[in-house]
């Protein structure tokens, strides 16, 4: 894993970030929330929320979207998730459904296609190296971000 300061050597002027993100969800479909938490040298940012009736891969695209987006200027993030249907999605299946028009190898419609599209223009603006963790696997950034997405899902129950 790259040092949390390392300079992108594609783009020297762009900050490394690292970032964690996870989504939960009460049901699923369900309440459900998002947690990203971040860090560059000594700053750490959190972020969280949630939606009333949602799905476990909404929300773990919608951490990864919500936390790049908060980025102000191109950055060079190391995005840990914990889910392998992004991590699938963005080295795996992503290219395939752009060429073929948003459908599936079996020609279906991509499921969270709205997401993905968002999560492809927010990865466009970055430099992002991709790093799977296994979750509730004592990862304390993982952990943080857990606790995060379960502060979203709280806070939709608590609105209810």
């Amino acid at each position: 894993m790259p040092e949390p300061h390392a300079v992108d050597p594609l783009a020297p002027e762009r900050t490394a970030v690292e970032m964690w993100t996870d989504g939960a969800c009460k049901g699923n479909p369900g309440p459900g929330g998002w947690g990203a938490w971040m860090r560059t040298g000594s700053y750490e940012r959190e972020l969280f929320g949630g939606d009333p009736v949602t799905t476990n891969n909404r929300m773990e695209l919608t951490a990864v979207i919500e936390g790049l987006k908060a980025l102000n200027r191109p950055c060079a993030v190391t995005l840990h998730v914990d889910s392998t249907y992004v991590m699938n999605g963005m080295s795996r299946w992503l290219a395939g459904w752009k060429r073929n028009g948003w459908r599936t190898a079996d020609k279906k419609p991509v499921k969270n296609e709205d997401l993905w599209r968002a999560l492809d223009e927010q990865v466009a603006r970055h430099t992002v190296t991709w790093v799977w963790v296994k979750g509730h696997s004592g990862d304390p950034g993982n952990e943080r971000a857990d606790q995060l997405a379960n502060r979203g899902v709280d806070q939709v129950r608590a609105a209810r």
